[in-house]
């Protein structure tokens, strides 16, 4: 019995630390410019002038989206307290480092969440229509979670220099965007193509948002879904043992 109780207040304290990070980090310059703007003009600048339908447009828009915002706010909440000194005084309480984690990657989740809500109603409003609600609902979900522990893992380094984890975000996120079937569809692809988009757990969100919003999935739904939740939980796993090791080099 003392086991589900030790559980529970842990789970509380994440959730007391994911709000901390969401009324401290949402409003920051790097999250607003990072997470939301930057990944709209960046698709624009692609869209624009090549003829899109808004069927092909919303799935690669909500999934650039997604992945930018939800890996937005989790690299920089350890660097950002790790140079305000408050990291120390929150290891010195009774939570364990794993809820620290989670904490942090459910505020990204949520961030995610709430901002792939905007494309999602524009393409309601423009008529797309939403094939597999429940399927859909869930990638998004999941997706969320996985892009949210990718960022957390952006964050192990230890530094207390948010530009420094952002510069090596940015390294992973711009390769992975453009390998990840949002401009160019998987079937268009060559083989070599494919190869690189399959190691990019973007790649399964987008297809699945393909399938329910365009009518045109490239990979069986169930093998999206398996590859989402085995990316989510080695995401979850190596963040959480890495930071094991170099959080004690923080503080």
């Amino acid at each position: 019995m003392a086991e589900p109780t030790l559980i529970w207040q842990q789970l509380r304290r994440a959730l007391a630390i994911a709000r901390k990070d969401i009324r401290i980090y949402y409003s920051k310059g790097p999250v607003v410019v990072f997470g939301v703007l930057f990944p709209v003009f960046l698709f624009l600048s692609f869209a624009i002038g090549r003829h899109m339908s808004i069927d092909f447009m919303i799935p690669g828009l909500l999934g650039m989206i997604l992945f930018f915002t939800a890996t937005a706010v989790s690299p920089i909440v350890v660097p950002w307290e790790t140079q305000a000194r408050t990291l120390e005084r929150l290891m010195a309480c009774p939570v364990r480092l794993e809820a620290i984690i989670f904490g942090d990657v459910l505020a990204s989740f949520a961030f995610g969440l709430a901002i792939s809500l905007v494309p999602i109603a524009i393409g309601l409003a423009l008529g797309v229509r939403i094939a597999g609600g429940a399927a859909f609902a869930l990638a998004v979900v999941l997706a969320g979670l996985c892009f949210a522990s990718l960022g957390n893992v952006f964050s192990i380094p230890p530094t207390n220099l948010p530009a420094t984890v952002n510069m090596i975000a940015a390294a992973v996120r711009f390769p992975v965007v453009f390998i990840s079937g949002i401009f160019i569809p998987l079937s268009e692809l060559p083989a070599w193509g494919r190869a690189l988009a399959y190691i990019s757990p973007l790649t399964y969100f987008t297809d699945i948002a393909r399938r329910c919003l365009q009518g045109r999935g490239h990979l069986p739904l169930a093998l999206d879904f398996a590859a989402l939740a085995a990316f989510t939980l080695l995401f979850l796993v190596v963040a959480m043992r890495l930071h094991d090791r170099t959080m004690p080099r923080r503080i």
